[in-house]
């Protein structure tokens, strides 16, 4: 009897440490790449338009 709760209580925690490994990674792919290519972008193009502002005014 004791094995056999031993055995279910193993199971049951590697299924569940692996549902959550699998949630954050899920979450980290659909939530945090993103937002981090987004902010990558924005800071690409205020680098551009800085660089563009300081050739206008060269001349």
């Amino acid at each position: 009897m004791a094995k056999h709760f031993v055995k279910g209580l193993l199971i049951g925690s590697l299924t569940t440490l692996g549902a959550v490994a699998g949630s954050l990674y899920a979450f980290k792919k659909a939530v945090i790449e993103p937002q981090e290519e987004f902010d990558s972008k924005v800071e690409d193009n205020r680098r551009r338009a800085n660089r563009k502002s300081h050739a206008a005014h060269q001349g």
